[in-house]
């Protein structure tokens, strides 16, 4: 798996020019996002299936404080994957320090547009294999 890399924008700073707590939520979902690109599953095609996957919880801990103009390295790993739902950690790591800056953890499940809960084993075992591999390879 690839790692996302992206460099640090000044409105996602503060007034020390470090990067806003909120911002790591964002940053995660980046990552999941090219996760889900690199297995060959974008987000819009799980979408066009009737499949959304809402988190459930989330956390951070903030080791290390990214600042603007800093090119960051998140890493990306599933934790676990069933039927109804999947688990991410996440590492975010400067570039050019190598510094770990912020662990997290991401929980989601999967439901129809309409809010249901379906079992993407049941309705799409491509994804679920295609993401199970990956669990796998970890």
């Amino acid at each position: 798996m690839k790692s996302y890399i992206r460099k640090i924008n000044y409105y996602e700073t503060d007034q020390m020019a470090v990067v806003h707590h909120s911002n790591y939520v964002r940053y995660f979902e980046e990552a999941r996002t090219s996760f889900l690109e690199q297995i060959g599953y974008p987000y819009f095609k799980l979408e066009e299936e009737n499949i959304v996957s809402p988190v459930i919880s989330v956390s951070c801990q903030y080791k290390n404080p990214v600042r603007y103009g800093d090119t960051i390295r998140i890493d990306v790993y599933l934790t676990s994957m069933n039927k109804v739902k999947c688990s991410f950690k996440y590492e975010i790591i400067n570039v050019l320090t190598n510094e770990l800056c912020a662990l997290g953890t991401s929980e989601h499940c999967f439901l129809t547009k309409e809010g249901k809960i379906v079992s993407v084993l049941k309705t799409n075992p491509v994804f679920y294999n295609r993401v199970l591999e990956e669990l796998e390879c970890e």
